[in-house]
């Protein structure tokens, strides 16, 4: 399982025109081919009537999955470029899909491949891109003696404190990266000399984006 990596906070969408072509361009989250298909034919069925509605999405662990689509435009002038964008920008399990109005000006190969690239880019920057790294919840149950100083302690760490349980021992839950649970619970048990016990609970991504 992967422990971080980069991909789009979420739906986003901009506008660009280039020598009197519209770039519309729009951008999602895809985990799956499926997720990725169904996004294309939506927005394609939105824009049913523009000249073209190219596409790419990257999706998997290791990228296994990577398709480019020109919908009529010269071969390898709009959709690898697309796929080139979120290739170099490192991103993972995203879809965009770039709808052109022809405005009546050819733009040529290259121009195209500019166009159709800077679109892609424009769309990353409305998404907004994020690290989803990996975190461990972590569970640390002591006396109630040992509360006020543990809590403390913790708010004024870089961890993350997600909930206090008040049960029979205090139960309190840590947002851990996951590299650093073996130090976490190093200090925690330093911190109560010995008198907490620490076990993980579950895992999560967190999510922050990336400026």
């Amino acid at each position: 399982m992967r422990d971080n990596y980069l991909t789009v906070k979420g739906y986003g969408e901009s506008e660009i025109i280039i020598s009197k072509s519209r770039f519309l361009t729009y951008i999602e989250r895809a985990e799956s081919e499926e997720d990725a298909m169904l996004f294309i034919e939506r927005i394609k069925k939105m824009h049913h009537n523009a000249t073209h509605n190219c596409s790419a999405y990257i999706i998997g662990e290791h990228d296994y999955i990577q398709k480019a689509n020109d919908d009529g435009e010269p071969s390898g002038t709009a959709g690898v470029p697309m796929l080139e964008v979120l290739k170099k920008q490192g991103l993972k399990d995203t879809v965009v899909v770039v709808t052109r109005y022809f405005g009546g000006i050819k733009l040529g190969g290259g121009g195209l491949i500019r166009a159709y690239g800077k679109a892609t880019t424009e769309g990353l920057l409305a998404a907004q891109v994020v690290e989803r790294k990996l975190h461990h919840l972590m569970k640390i149950v002591i006396d109630y003696t040992w509360l006020g100083k543990v809590e403390n302690e913790i708010r004024n760490s870089a961890y993350s404190l997600e909930e206090i349980r008040y049960l029979e021992g205090v139960e309190i839950i840590v947002s851990v990266l996951k590299e650093e649970e073996n130090q976490f619970t190093n200090w925690i048990t330093e911190l109560t000399n010995g008198q907490a016990s620490v076990s993980f609970e579950s895992a999560q991504f967190i999510e922050f984006i990336v400026k």
